[in-house]
């Protein structure tokens, strides 16, 4: 029987797949000239299509790993150590997602801009994670099948009803939590549908987990995979085109048109398909490596393309100019240098935060007389302004 390893190589090569997909993706999308954009060449629609695999990968696989992570442990409820662990790692993706669009020019001004509240890749990925911790606390003492039903069940229903919710503004919310839901002020990802995916990826996660002893776990997993995408992608349409019509129920209509959710879900199956048949290949400590720097070198790509802090990105200064001949070697040097730095930066880490905090320390020690001084002053004079106005006896 083939050994499995508790560490599920194949995962942290898609991951990294996925962050490179989305470098090159983000580059090309930000700067090639709008007159180069045409659906009738053969290579952009190509790039085009596997574009749009890129995200719902990278949810999934992030669904994947966490819920993975999350039930091997022996304990469970409050007394599992990666509630802990979740919870912080969510909480720290939302700010991370919110510092990156702060603008400190702007912020020095006293204006915090609009960009700031809208929502990308990091916040539904924080906010996906806190949602399967809730999910998982609510059914860990139930049935052993019922936290991957509804997981499955949740990814079924975000994706079927899409159509419906879309077209909500929601209005009636403070713009800063109505990005989460809609698109209309410019967030370029919302927690409807995409969290359907994360929580497919821990579904998927947990069906691995029950059949990982499985003698012909492998050769099982990718014709399952293979078949299932196929079917999700070249006939989920249909499918629901046929439903339409016996019912008459506009909803499937609707998904008939755009059915982008199911066929991509077809998609991501296909790859893992692909990812699984060649793992043997996919141990090399470098894709590894950067299958789990996936958050640092998200950060540096999104300080050097859109210029998070100073606005002073190559966005700014190349946003839709560039020509194929010149944005294509670009792309393949950008994503060189985000990798590297965040290699770089991971390989250091720990230094940098040691040096970071005595840095501060010392800091303090010179600031911390000065503070206590001019905490004095201002108490004195508070209260003598106080007494001058008679709010505070003498």
């Amino acid at each position: 029987m083939e050994r499995k390893s508790a560490r599920l190589y194949f995962i942290d090569a898609m991951r990294a797949w996925a962050i490179l997909m989305m470098l090159q993706g983000h580059f090309v999308d930000g700067l090639l000239d709008m007159g180069f954009r045409n659906n009738s060449a053969e290579g952009y629609t190509i790039w085009k299509y596997f574009r749009g695999i890129t995200a719902p990968v990278f949810f999934t696989v992030s669904g994947f790993i966490f819920t993975y992570l999350l039930v091997r442990v022996p304990q469970t409820g409050f007394n599992n150590p990666r509630i802990k662990k979740g919870v912080k790692r969510g909480l720290q993706l939302l700010l991370i997602g919110y510092l990156l669009r702060l603008n400190l020019f702007g912020l020095l001004q006293g204006h915090i801009y609009d960009a700031f509240y809208l929502v990308d890749v990091l916040h539904c990925i924080g906010l996906s994670i806190l949602g399967i911790i809730g999910l998982y606390l609510l059914t860990y003492r139930q049935e052993r099948w019922l936290f991957p039903a509804v997981l499955a069940t949740i990814t079924v229903l975000l994706f079927l009803f899409e159509p419906w919710y879309k077209q909500f503004t929601y209005s009636f919310l403070p713009d800063a939590l109505a990005n989460y839901f809609s698109k209309t002020n410019g967030s370029v990802f919302t927690i409807f549908p995409w969290f359907g995916y994360t929580a497919f990826g821990g579904f998927l996660s947990l069906l691995f987990t029950r059949f990982r002893d499985l003698k012909y776990l492998y050769p099982t997993a990718i014709a399952a995979a293979i078949a299932i995408g196929s079917l999700l992608i070249f006939y989920s349409s249909d499918f629901f085109f046929s439903i339409s019509k016996y019912t008459d129920i506009q909803l499937f209509a609707d998904i008939y048109f755009n059915n982008y959710l199911f066929i991509r879900l077809g998609d991501v199956f296909l790859v893992f398909a692909v990812f699984m048949l060649f793992r043997s290949l996919l141990t090399h400590k470098t894709l590894i490596k950067i299958g789990q720097s996936t958050l640092s070198i998200y950060v540096i790509h999104f300080i050097i393309l859109y210029g998070s802090f100073t606005g002073l990105g190559l966005y700014r200064f190349f946003h839709h100019s560039l020509t194929p001949q010149v944005v294509i070697p670009s792309a393949l040097i950008f994503m060189i240098i985000c990798t590297y730095t965040a290699l770089l930066y991971e390989r250091h880490k720990a230094t940098l935060k040691s040096n970071l905090v005595s840095a501060m320390g010392y800091v303090w020690t010179k600031v911390e007389p000065l503070y206590f001084s001019a905490h004095k002053v201002v108490r004195a004079s508070l209260a003598r302004l106080l007494r001058l106005f008679g709010l505070v006896k003498n």
